[in-house]
């Protein structure tokens, strides 16, 4: 079994579409997305695209199908800072009642034995909390307590838009990294399982999805084509921001940081 990885897509059909033509080209034959496929400006086509390509996959959520979830339940996603509120509800409103169905199905982690590697478990944030991070940096003291109890050679994570490499006692980390909104260098991050994990990048063009972003009715559009698409944060400035909520909810910590 070949393993292709998509976290945190975020609407980013161009990017998206880009990385599934290399996950072709790979031989991979079977996706694992662990979550935050939404909040996006083609949140929609997205997961469209996921569910009708001629590849099996399966699904994990993230914090925000939680949030768009809350949404649809009639509730504020209270966790979710008020700037971010309108972007929740648009995404909402876009999904069919077949796809809101659909979202509400994934679980939080999934498990699978693959093929040179043996036990992975794949989770969003960890495997106790979409919302919680941890980076290439955190200590490992702080992680063997989270680690050793799972009983799993590899780990894979998502939640920071970081790709990292690391091994925790005996269980190897992996971040995926994010598809559709990486820190550092610009493109599409993924990862490929084919008896080892191996942190994949693939180019797009930025400037033509910049402009097809632009032109959606999504509330963040404009930034997310300039912040996130055509000039991401560089990965130490995130990596200094998340190393104040290693291991904890990044919900609470932006509740904490607004204070």
């Amino acid at each position: 079994m070949r393993v292709a990885v998509l976290n945190d897509i975020h609407g980013n059909l161009d990017a998206l579409d880009a990385v599934l033509d290399e996950v072709r080209r790979s031989g991979a034959d079977h996706i694992v997305v662990g979550g935050d496929v939404l909040v996006g400006p083609m949140s929609r086509e997205a997961l469209e695209r996921l569910t009708t390509i001629d590849l099996p996959v399966d699904f994990i959520y993230g914090n925000c199908e939680i949030d768009v979830l809350t949404q649809l339940s009639g509730r504020e996603p209270a966790r979710v800072p008020e700037i971010y509120r309108p972007a929740i509800r648009w995404t909402a409103e876009q999904l069919s009642p077949d796809q809101r169905q659909l979202v509400a199905s994934w679980p939080m982690t999934l498990r699978l034995d693959i093929d040179g590697v043996g036990r992975t478990l794949f989770c969003h944030g960890t495997p106790r909390d979409e919302n919680e991070c941890f980076t290439a940096r955190t200590a490992e003291a702080l992680l063997r307590p989270l680690v050793d109890p799972l009983d799993v050679a590899l780990l894979v994570c998502g939640h920071t838009h970081m790709q990292f490499d690391r091994l925790i006692g005996q269980t190897r980390i992996v971040n995926a990294g994010s598809v559709g909104m990486p820190f550092g260098e610009p493109g599409a991050d993924w990862l490929l399982i084919d008896r080892t994990p191996q942190l994949r990048h693939t180019p797009y063009d930025r400037e033509k999805a910049a402009a097809r972003f632009r032109a959606t009715s999504y509330p963040r559009a404009e930034e997310f084509a300039d912040k996130y698409v055509l000039n991401p944060p560089p990965a130490a400035q995130m990596l200094e921001v998340y190393s104040r909520a290693e291991l904890k909810s990044t919900a609470r910590f932006a509740t904490e940081t607004q204070r």
